[in-house]
């Protein structure tokens, strides 16, 4: 497997991004903090509000003082607003349970809220420079097209999928960590979803899906909706209530969605997912 570690670890050598949670003196804490914000976030759109973030509540133990009402208004634009419920929850229980520190150990984080295997995995590896399989999207669809010639990776991780990225992770626990951050950057810059830059990559002479002709996968891209779903609803009421010094009247979230049965259910949706409370029969707002 040395020629696609070495090519790719290179590569990364010369082309990493400079990102605040991958400078040297990053904090585990920033690590993690990036690892939620980053999960169906482009780059991008996270580095402001990191920075934000990191400034206002620089360790766990900040974040667990403060109102989860607090952490959800911060979150702002980012989307999928219960991750930071579930951020806000993880640095309870770190606060709680390993006196405000970050663990480095895989069950530790498993047993973190809203940490799953991937999480676990990534902040051990970026964080503490541990030895694991380190699999999100960009490094399955690396791995996929390299070594068994397949565009994209199917719908649900596969024991397979994971043995070959075992495969390629090398022994030396320092260079483990490097070439997981590093794969995972060639898929974010150069093995892209729709537009790869074949030219640019470092491992195009030993891919298995560039040596077929680049193959179409089987089955229709899945393309997500937007436009009139229950996501927008709730993504416009999020914002009026994170504008609200206050509750804020149910009448007026009428002028960003005018659907009241549609309206209605979302912000009962946002009730029970604890984004929001009913401050009286006729207010909302935040949590407190």
């Amino acid at each position: 497997m040395t020629q696609v570690v070495e090519p790719v670890l290179r590569w990364y050598d010369a082309h990493a991004r400079v990102l605040p949670w991958r400078e040297p003196d990053a904090s585990p804490w920033s690590v993690m903090v990036s690892e939620y914000m980053l999960q169906q976030t482009p780059v991008s759109r996270v580095l402001g509000v990191h920075a934000a973030w990191m400034e206002r509540w620089p360790t766990p133990g900040d974040l667990a003082a403060a109102p989860t009402g607090d952490a959800v208004r911060a979150w702002g634009r980012l989307g999928y607003p219960r991750r930071a419920l579930r951020l806000h929850a993880a640095a309870t229980a770190i606060a709680e349970r390993h006196d405000g520190e970050v663990p480095s150990d895989l069950e530790a984080l498993r047993a973190l809220p809203g940490v799953g295997e991937y999480t676990a995995a990534a902040v051990a590896t970026f964080a503490f420079g541990r030895r694991h399989v380190v699999l999100d999207t960009n490094v399955r669809r690396v791995v996929g097209r390299v070594l068994t010639g397949r565009e994209s990776p199917p719908p649900s991780l596969t024991r397979a999928e994971r043995d070959l990225a075992g495969d390629l992770l090398p022994d030396d626990e320092a260079t483990a960590a490097t070439w997981s951050v590093a794969v995972m950057e060639l898929g974010a810059l150069v093995c892209t979803a729709r537009a790869p830059r074949c030219e640019a990559c470092p491992v195009a002479d030993v891919c298995a899906w560039r040596a077929a002709g680049h193959p179409a996968s089987e089955g229709p891209r899945r393309r997500q909706a937007w436009d009139g779903t229950d996501r927008q609803c709730r993504g416009r009421l999020m914002a009026v209530l994170r504008d609200a010094d206050g509750p804020v009247h149910v009448s007026s979230l009428g002028a960003v969605w005018p659907d009241a049965v549609q309206r209605e259910r979302c912000l009962e949706g946002l009730v029970a997912d604890g984004l929001a409370v009913r401050t009286s029969e006729s207010t909302v707002a935040l949590p407190t």
